[in-house]
């Protein structure tokens, strides 16, 4: 930096005489509107440096050859260049920053001096009185009471989180387009969890308590559990021996009554003494397993829709591999529920079924129904979209990673292999929760000296899937890079220009409060998108807890039956009813009222599709 610095000095002329023009003048010698252009001149030139700075250039070569990238996947080389614009735009405006910077320390100082006076009140109460417990934190990071009730370390945490507001808040920056304003501070963020007090050792009193109590065993064991990640090359998340599909997950019975080299069908059986005629689909996206909608007994949403009356079926997506580097996107629709849904009509007899897809599955769903609709092809009765994004014009943080250069480096490396490994997305979703599903995992192992707790939720969130090449490059492409979706006709498959507008059956779409993957907004944007009427629930939480919610378990979501329907999703929001409980009970309501009478149960394959397996079938094991 001082080599930086002093370039930038060599570059302003020396005193000249009188007469001559500002641009060869001193600083202290020009007017105002001339030094802040051999400001704007020197700034350039910093940056100029900065760009062909061996050091950054080499950042994230030194990063990626590091074992620890596998553990704790930040991208360095961004948090750098994050940092170096907040520091030159600070240049640029050297008022400004001076005023911030100033107005920081000064509440800096104000946090300090108020922390000590009330330490010292309190202790001179403690005197006369039992000593206050400490009030509960906003912020679980910190909820040790060391941090409330120490002084020292309440300054530590105060002075942490005023820094963290006012560098987030540099980010901050009109001049900036929106991409470029949330790619800054995504990587500001992310800079900023990787700087808690709470992530090293002597500044974290949990971890120091912690040592005191188990004689330095917790230090041991964090040591291994570090060694044993770095073995592995990821960090733990949850107990991975806790479960297992067939164990004690995937539990609900059936089976597997179709097989290709893309999926395999599997049949529920029936838990009631009659079910609804039509018979429904769920297509799980491709890059998870299929079970997070059948967990636990307690939690399955398939054993739910089973015991409603439902004839239920599910596509279980093979886990590819090299030699399936060339499956397409038309593949997974015409292998997926175009085939399934064949084989759905010759077990159950009933011409139409009902369909829902989650995530980029109910983007897959939407593509063939409007497929289907130009070809005039009716045999699906209604589509169900669970947090599934059609209008990719809004994607939240996830377009930080979904850009020309990154699509054309995910690109490379799935030309290498054939396939996009699973934890090159497993590490981009945990980028998104840093705190919750990385940082909050270091402390937990390595400083704690603790293992992973057993989390059915976080298993399946390791338990992730490859994607193949072609398949996955189209969508990345025709989706978060370019939407093509949004114009009729642009995208072309099995011979036939796709408009979402044809679609007009029947729809239900759920979006999720706190959804970082696929905000409820831009889940909401189907309801604009489509020919039909839509009903769009809102739910509470996020992407898998809001959708994963059983009667029972804490949650609420939120109707809106206004005619004519509002026209932004603010509005709608505006004018929606909050109701308690699980929007499970009012989706299996309306999807009832399209499912037909009940009658005798159909059977569990039949001559032509006979029983291959037992749920959960051999697709969902393979790694």
């Amino acid at each position: 930096m001082f080599g930086l610095w002093t370039s930038f000095l060599d570059s302003i002329p020396g005193p000249v005489p009188p007469g001559q023009p500002d641009a060869a003048r001193a600083w202290w010698q020009m007017t105002p509107d001339a030094l802040q252009s051999l400001l704007s001149t020197g700034i350039e030139q910093i940056n100029h440096i900065l760009s062909n700075d061996p050091l950054l250039r080499t950042i994230d070569q030194t990063w990626n050859a590091n074992p620890l990238r596998d553990i704790v996947p930040v991208d360095w080389g961004e948090v750098a260049r994050a940092l170096r614009i907040v520091w030159l735009r600070g240049m640029g405006r050297p008022e400004t920053a001076l005023a911030s910077v100033t107005e920081l320390n000064m509440r800096l100082w104000q946090t300090a001096l108020a922390t000590w006076n009330e330490a010292g009140q309190r202790w001179l109460e403690a005197a006369s009185g039992p000593i206050p417990a400490a009030p509960k934190p906003t912020d679980k990071r910190f909820a040790a009471p060391e941090w409330q009730l120490n002084p020292a370390y309440r300054v530590l945490k105060e002075a942490y989180l005023l820094a963290s507001d006012w560098l987030l808040k540099q980010g901050e920056a009109n001049d900036l387009d929106e991409a470029e304003r949330r790619r800054l501070t995504f990587h500001l963020r992310q800079f900023i969890d990787a700087a808690s007090p709470t992530l090293m050792l002597f500044s974290n009193p949990a971890a120091l308590r912690r040592i005191m109590e188990t004689g330095g065993l917790s230090l041991v064991e964090g040591t291994r559990n570090l060694a044993d990640d770095l073995r592995a090359g990821r960090l733990s998340m949850v107990d991975a021996t806790a479960f297992a599909p067939g164990r004690n997950l995937a539990l609900t019975p059936g089976k597997v009554v179709h097989r290709n080299r893309l999926m395999e069908l599997i049949q529920y059986t029936p838990s009631t003494e009659q079910a609804h005629q039509v018979p429904l689909l769920i297509v799980p996206p491709w890059i998870n397993k299929y079970y997070i909608m059948d967990m636990q007994p307690k939690n399955s949403m398939v054993r739910f829709l089973v015991a409603q009356g439902f004839t239920v079926f599910m596509i279980s997506w093979k886990n590819p591999d090299a030699s399936m580097e060339d499956i397409t996107i038309e593949d997974y629709i015409g292998l997926g529920p175009m085939e399934a849904s064949d084989v759905i009509r010759d077990i159950t007899g009933s011409q139409t079924l009902n369909t829902m897809g989650y995530c980029i599955g109910g983007t897959l769903m939407t593509i063939l129904l409007a497929l289907l609709s130009a070809q005039g092809d009716k045999r699906f009765t209604s589509l169900t979209l669970m947090v599934s994004l059609q209008d990719f014009t809004r994607v939240g943080d996830t377009a930080v990673f979904i850009d020309e250069p990154a699509i054309e480096l995910i690109e490379q490396q799935m030309m290498e292999r054939g396939y996009l490994d699973s934890r090159a997305m497993s590490n981009m979703f945990n980028l998104l929760r840093s705190n919750d599903l990385i940082w909050s995992n270091v402390v937990n192992n390595y400083l704690m000296g603790e293992k992973p707790a057993a989390f059915d939720l976080l298993y399946w969130n390791s338990d992730g899937t490859r994607m193949t090449r072609a398949a996955h490059s189209w969508y990345l492409r025709n989706t978060y890079l370019e939407n093509n979706l949004m114009v009729p006709g642009k995208v072309t498959l099995k011979g036939q220009p796709i408009d979402l507008g044809r679609i007009t059956l029947d729809l239900y779409a759920v979006g999720a409060e706190k959804d970082h993957i696929v905000p409820w907004d831009a889940a909401w944007r189907v309801t604009q998108l489509v020919g039909s009427k839509v009903r769009f629930i809102l739910a509470s939480s996020g992407h898998i807890a809001g959708m994963i919610n059983p009667p029972g378990s804490k949650g609420n979501y939120w109707t809106n039956d206004a005619t004519p329907a509002p026209a932004t999703p603010t509005t709608w929001l505006q004018g929606a009813t909050k109701h308690d409980g699980t929007w499970w009970t009012d989706w299996t309501s309306w999807l009832a009222e399209r499912s037909g009478p009940r009658q005798a149960l159909p059977t569990l394959g039949n001559a032509t599709h006979p029983p291959l397996h037992d749920a959960p079938g051999t697709y969902v094991l393979e790694k």
